[in-house]
Order: C-alpha cells, then structure tokens, then sequence
C-alpha cells in the first residue's frame, strides 16, 4: 500500500478514487479504505473488509467503467472523523463517506454509501 499517494485531505479520497478506477486498479481502491471498512454495495447488500473491497472492484473495474470528478460538498470534520459526500452529476440522491485520520495523518475511508437514492425515486 506505500507506493500509493495518500489521502492527505479527507476530499483527496475521492479524486484517487476516480483516478485509480479510470486506470482499472482495484488494488489502489481498495487500499483508499481501512482494513474492516464497510461499503454498501453492491445495492441492497454490503461489503466488508479490505480484501472483500478490492475483490468487488476487480470485477466492477473488468467492464472498464469510467467515472468522472465529481464536485465534493463540504466537508465535515469532528477531531479525527470526517463526512465527505459528492453529488452526483445526474443530480439524483448523493455519495457519503466517513473517512478516519490515520496515525501518519492521511485519511481512509471507513464507511462509504456510494448511492443514496431518496424513497420513490
């Protein structure tokens, strides 16, 4: 995981995210998350834990998606706790993540909800 940028910023957690996606490097998504991180997806369901993280994102990157920058809402920040979210370009629901301070001073996401979809949309 060292020869990885940091997130230095809790916002940089998501323009990696898009850079390392774009190049189809499930390996450097995953390693934007702490070790027992939960993402909540696929939809409906969720995903736990690093390793679990970069086996998702193996087969979700194999299509060759590609994701675009997003504008970050602002972010809130508690001590060593931060709320990042991002709208998404189509304007429907939103992206959140919980991300923690980390020893070094870098950021990981512990928790993510990459859609939320408000009930009857």
């Amino acid at each position: 995981m060292s020869e990885y940028e940091k997130a230095m910023r809790p916002e940089d957690i998501t323009r990696l995210f898009v850079e390392r996606s774009n190049a189809g490097d499930a390996a450097g998504v995953a390693a934007l998350y702490e070790e027992d991180a939960v993402l909540a997806y696929p939809p409906g369901s969720r995903t736990v834990g690093r390793e679990a993280i970069r086996e998702l994102w193996e087969k979700v990157l194999a299509h060759r998606p590609h994701f675009d920058q997003e504008q970050p809402l602002p972010t809130l920040i508690n001590g060593d706790i931060a709320l990042t979210a991002t709208p998404p370009k189509d304007g429907t629901g939103a992206r959140a993540q919980v991300v923690r301070r980390q020893p070094d001073g870098s950021w990981l996401r512990f928790l993510d909800q990459p859609e939320f979809v408000s009930p009857g949309e």
